[in-house]
């Protein structure tokens, strides 16, 4: 009889959570359920020692040190992790990569409320046809800015939690406020 190693419980919510968001940013506009409801989770699965991470809650940048990243200036980091919408200034500094390398372009965490708010629509890779979505906590004006800034393939990734619920917004997602 062969056995093979049970995961630990890390193991088992790493994946679970990585799962989630490849899923969700694969699938933009369609939410995924994570399993659990803490930013941790993310900077977890995501984060290691080659990483520049910004963040707003000290406790999160703890556990960002922890797993080995360095912390950073919004301009500089490689992931970003949000109490709410950057404001113009922080947007405006964002990582977008360039022509040669857009996968250095930065990857955004933020909490918003999905299913109340203003309606998106989504186009483009990823999204069949189009999807309507409502989200709040993001004012009209980030998605704006984010429309002037992008010059695909530049620009920056959005994972947008709502409790223990993921929507993953690559650089390729066309947002349209309605």
């Amino acid at each position: 009889m062969l056995d093979h190693p049970s995961p630990s419980d890390f193991e088992s919510r790493t994946n679970a959570t990585y799962d989630a968001l490849m899923w969700a940013m694969s699938r933009p506009g369609l939410l995924r359920p994570l399993p659990g409801t803490s930013q941790a989770l993310i900077v977890e699965t995501l984060i290691d020692r080659e990483c520049a991470v910004y963040c707003e809650d000290a406790d999160l940048a703890q556990i960002a040190t922890r797993v080995g990243a360095h912390l950073a200036t919004p301009g500089a980091a490689d992931h970003l992790f949000l109490s709410q919408a950057p404001e113009p200034a922080m947007l405006a500094n964002i990582a977008m990569g360039s022509d040669m390398y857009p996968d250095d372009g930065a990857t955004v965490v933020m909490p918003v409320k999905i299913g109340a708010g203003p309606q998106l629509r989504l186009t483009g890779p990823g999204v069949d046809g189009e999807v309507i979505i409502a989200v709040d906590g993001i004012p009209a004006t980030f998605w704006t800015e984010r429309e002037r800034m992008m010059r695909y393939p530049m620009g920056f990734e959005l994972f947008l939690i709502d409790g223990d619920q993921v929507l993953g917004l690559p650089r390729s997602t066309n947002v349209e406020v309605l």
